[in-house]
C-alpha cells in the first residue's frame, strides 16, 4: 500500500535503498522496479520537453504523483542514490513502449513490466530521447 503522507513515504524511500544497496543486482532492480511501480498511477504529470523543472527526488516523492516518466525518473533517482558499482551505467530513455530506465548500457530495464525486470528485450523499440544519469545528478547531490 502506497502511504499518503509523506513522511512515511520518504522514510520507505530511505528503507528501500538501505534494503537493496548489498543485494546481488538483479534483485536489486526488481526490488526498485516493484516499489515504484507501485506509486498511484496518473497520466500526464512529466514531460521530457520540461525536464530542466523536473523534480528531485525529494520533490516527486512530496507530489505524490506518478506517470510513467516519473516512475522512471524515480527509479533512476533511487539508482543514483544507492551509489553501486554496477549501475553506474543508466540512463532514462523514452522510446515507442513508454520511458525505460536502462542499466548496463540496456542489459538491464526497468519500467517495461510492472512486475520484473527485462534483460532481454524480445520486442524492437524505437529510441526517441535519452538522457545519460550525470546530467541529472545535479538534482541528487
Amino acid at each position: 500500500m502506497w502511504h499518503k503522507e509523506y513522511d512515511r513515504r520518504l522514510a520507505d524511500w530511505i528503507s528501500l535503498r538501505r534494503e537493496i544497496r548489498h543485494l546481488p543486482l538483479l534483485d536489486c532492480l526488481q526490488t526498485i522496479n516493484h516499489w515504484w511501480q507501485a506509486t498511484p498511477w496518473q497520466a500526464y504529470y512529466l514531460h521530457w520537453d520540461d525536464r530542466k523543472t523536473w523534480p528531485d527526488p525529494w520533490q516527486l516523492l512530496a507530489d505524490n504523483i506518478y506517470c510513467d516518466l516519473a516512475r522512471a525518473l524515480g527509479m533512476l533517482y533511487t539508482i543514483r542514490l544507492i551509489d553501486r558499482p554496477d549501475c553506474q551505467d543508466v540512463c532514462l530513455t523514452e522510446t515507442d513502449r513508454g520511458n525505460l530506465v536502462q542499466i548496463q548500457q540496456g542489459k538491464y530495464v526497468l519500467n517495461w513490466w510492472p512486475d520484473r525486470i527485462v534483460n532481454i528485450q524480445s520486442e524492437p523499440t524505437v529510441t526517441l530521447r535519452t538522457l545519460e544519469s550525470p546530467v541529472l545528478d545535479h538534482l541528487i547531490r
